[in-house]
């Protein structure tokens, strides 16, 4: 799952990052409002944490403006303005829910997965297709024969995969979606990552196998 972090102050960005990442999120960071909407524009995020006291724009502009265009994407305000107005604003402005700075970390991603929750449409933390089963809580892979732990990156690869099942996803998209895109990695990282689940899926007796397509990308297929 992608999200979108704005906030201003870089050492509790850094901070939420480190948080996200370690939960298995994969997270782009922007500091200003009109960078935010920029990102916001150009990208495919599942989700939006939003400081409302930023350079260039304030986060109430940036919600605004991101729901005059039409988006239904989850917004979480993270802010320190803690006073009942503040709270009634940012809700009726269109945010999915408000939580105020210090906050705690459990607090955090359990407001991020309720908010999030519509756009997985699972009704359960658990995602299955044929005989697999991927936990989004524990991050466990399994099949009747075993699991695995996976890795972050493994875990959201195969996770972008088993919700699309049989569908070409391009390289570029686990690229944009995992990688983001301020990062460096190229295509080949893909091709890596791929092998690694291909090992544990044979591991584990998998009816079900990750298949290129040459040129185009990869998609979770019926063992053949």
């Amino acid at each position: 799952m992608r999200l979108l972090l704005a906030e201003d102050e870089r050492s509790l960005s850094r901070a939420i990052v480190a948080i996200l990442q370690h939960s298995h999120y994969s997270v782009d960071a922007v500091y200003d409002g009109e960078e935010a909407l920029a990102y916001l524009e150009a990208g495919n995020y599942d989700g939006l944490i939003l400081d409302l006291m930023m350079p260039k724009l304030d986060g109430l502009t940036v919600l605004r403006t991101l729901r005059a265009r039409g988006s239904r994407l989850p917004v979480l305000i993270l802010t320190a303005k803690s006073e009942i107005s503040d709270k009634v604003e940012g809700l009726d402005s269109g945010a999915n829910d408000y939580l105020t700075k210090p906050f705690s970390t459990a607090e955090l991603l359990a407001r991020i997965r309720a908010m999030t929750r519509s756009q997985t449409a699972q009704p359960t933390s658990r995602i299955q297709v044929g005989n697999i089963t991927l936990d989004r809580t524990t991050f466990e892979l399994s099949s009747p024969t075993g699991s695995f732990r996976l890795a972050n990156k493994e875990f959201q690869m195969l996770e972008l995969l088993m919700n699309n099942p049989r569908q070409l996803i391009p390289s570029e998209r686990f690229l944009e979606r995992i990688w983001g895109y301020d990062s460096n990695a190229e295509l080949n990282v893909v091709w890596v990552y791929i092998s690694y689940l291909r090992k544990k899926l044979a591991a584990l007796g998998a009816d079900v196998e990750i298949r290129a397509t040459r040129n185009a990308g990869y998609s979770l297929e019926a063992r053949a």
